[in-house]
């Protein structure tokens, strides 16, 4: 620059001796100051640039610094596996939401609860399974009501190395067992549907997130007070008028712990999932990524909000799958609560309605749509490939086959004599060597047929045959020392495996108080006591 402002101050203001006079000095003159206008402004430009991008990186690192993160899992021995790619090469994505109910912040604190509760292990007062299809056209958003009784497997604090022995408890009690990892192994051990993250989000996030989206829409179809009683002590504080309205602030908060008003805790999985469904629309019809100030106010918020697993603990991460989220049209998203029942040992909590909840279940594993509104094409059911049919190494009189009983559940004794049944089934058919395991009973939701190593899958898938379970249940493992049939739950009766009907898109059992993320219709009814 200053080589270009030299030769102009040496030039001759008047250079009509060489022949231009004084058009031809205007003429060489304008283009210099042209370009060096162009220097100065590219200069400046330069500036801005760099000092943006620095402030940008600064403040992208300063985003980062807000998420908190912790370990996927705290389970010791999680035998899930991840659902396999269909036909595209796309596997489907379920994340876990976790609502703490900590009191262990001050804002916390005057959000809810009491001062005796601060310093206590939290609860895991909301959890909700949102399972994202492969082809990310439909999704899907499961709750799991806070007193099911359910088998917690062992699990060990990360933070501190306790180790908590496995245990029957309701589900809520897992997050003081390990943290979210915990949580999400219990989730993973009921369902057999592999998490591939958690995130969890406490009493203050709740509210922050609230703000920043500009509010929540919901409705009530009366006059609603969740407040003390003669006969129920406690209540959220919510106060509304009839109608649809935005709720903010604490409101947002109370809306989601409302309980007594709704009339039960299967109720207030309701009222959150319309809450949910309707802040999935209000931030879909946002243009927040023009809007610069609502944009900082979300990352600001989220970050903050947000405790995750450490697979996804980065900004981008966090951006990519919001961006997964926002893909999925309003009325391909499904919220639904797990079918359940009366806990027979305490009338306060529910267990799984089992055939129901296992349906759910495995149309979550085989990324089955909940909604019937995509095209067939979107719809249809890829399933995964089963191996090629191998022939046995060695005839069936002489290979040695171990049964075992793993027909336990959560809410149900493990079935006598199950693997001596199938034992004998199998020595019927020429495997006279079959022996039942008598060691241990199993919990396993599947019946499986299990291989040690690649020499005898043929043996496996033999065996799979002759009592017609299907080749895609022959599985290799290095659990098992020889051929191995496991008898899951799904086969607590008969000698021959049961047919498995494939499930459909939209075929729901009818006790899972669905919602289309689209229905806009949704007003909750105020238990009689609550109104005002």
């Amino acid at each position: 620059m200053m080589s270009l402002a030299s030769r102009d101050r040496r030039s001759p203001e008047g250079s009509g001796r060489h022949g231009g006079g004084r058009r031809g000095g205007s003429g060489t003159e304008r283009p210099r100051r042209r370009r060096r206008a162009l220097r100065w402004s590219a200069t400046v430009l330069a500036v801005v640039i760099l000092g943006t991008a620095g402030a940008g990186y600064l403040y992208y690192e300063h985003l980062n610094a807000n998420i908190r993160k912790g370990q996927r899992s705290s389970a010791d021995d999680s035998k899930v596996h991840k659902t396999p790619a269909n036909a595209a090469g796309q596997t489907p994505m379920n994340i876990l939401l976790i609502g703490s109910d900590s009191r262990n912040t001050p804002q916390d604190l005057k959000l809810g609860g009491h001062r005796q509760s601060v310093g206590a292990p939290p609860l895991a007062d909301v959890q909700m399974l949102i399972h994202l299809s492969a082809d990310r056209k439909s999704a899907a958003m499961v709750s799991i009501p806070r007193d099911t009784r359910v088998h917690i497997p062992r699990c060990k604090d990360p933070k501190t190395g306790k180790k908590y022995p496995e245990t029957d408890d309701i589900i809520n009690t897992t997050l003081a067992r390990g943290g979210a990892g915990c949580t999400l192994a219990t989730w993973e051990d009921l369902t057999g549907v592999y998490i591939d993250h958690w995130m969890m989000i406490d009493f203050a996030g709740v509210v922050n997130m609230a703000d920043a989206i500009g509010g929540v829409q919901v409705c009530v179809k009366q006059n609603v007070w969740d407040h003390p009683t003669p006969d129920q002590p406690g209540g959220s504080g919510l106060k509304l008028k009839a109608g649809t309205q935005k709720i903010y602030h604490e409101q947002a908060l109370q809306w989601l712990r409302t309980r007594h008003a709704w009339g039960s805790d299967l109720m207030r999985a309701r009222a959150q999932h319309m809450y949910l469904n309707s802040m999935v629309r209000t931030l879909k019809h946002q243009n927040v990524f023009t809007d610069g100030g609502r944009l900082m106010d979300l990352a600001e918020a989220a970050t903050k909000s947000l405790q995750v697993s450490e697979e996804i603990g980065s900004v981008k991460k966090l951006y990519d799958l919001a961006m997964e989220l926002k893909s999925v049209p309003t009325n391909r998203i499904t919220s639904m609560t797990m079918p359940n029942v009366e806990d027979s040992q305490n009338t306060q909590h529910v267990v799984p309605d089992k055939a129901n909840a296992d349906k759910v279940w495995e149309m979550l594993r085989d990324d089955v749509p909940f909604d019937k509104n995509g095209k067939p094409s979107a719809t249809k059911q890829i399933a995964s490939k089963a191996p090629a049919t191998k022939s046995p190494s060695t005839d069936p009189s002489r290979l040695g086959v171990l049964v075992r009983n793993a027909t336990q559940t959560s809410t149900e004794a493990a079935v006598g004599h199950r693997a001596s049944d199938i034992s004998q089934v199998l020595a019927q058919k020429g495997y006279t060597r079959a022996a039942a395991d008598t060691s241990e009973t199993l919990s396993e939701d599947s019946t499986v047929v299990q291989y040690p190593s690649a020499d005898l899958q043929g043996d496996a898938q033999a065996v799979a045959k002759a009592l017609g379970i299907p080749m895609s249940a022959v599985k290799q493992s290095t659990d098992v020392s020889g051929v191995t049939v496991v008898v899951g739950s799904d086969w607590r009766t008969g000698s021959g495996y049961p047919k498995q009907a494939m499930p459909k898109a939209g075929d729901m059992p009818g006790n899972t108080d669905s919602i289309n993320g689209a229905d806009t219709s949704k007003c909750m009814d105020v238990y009689k006591p609550y109104q005002w």
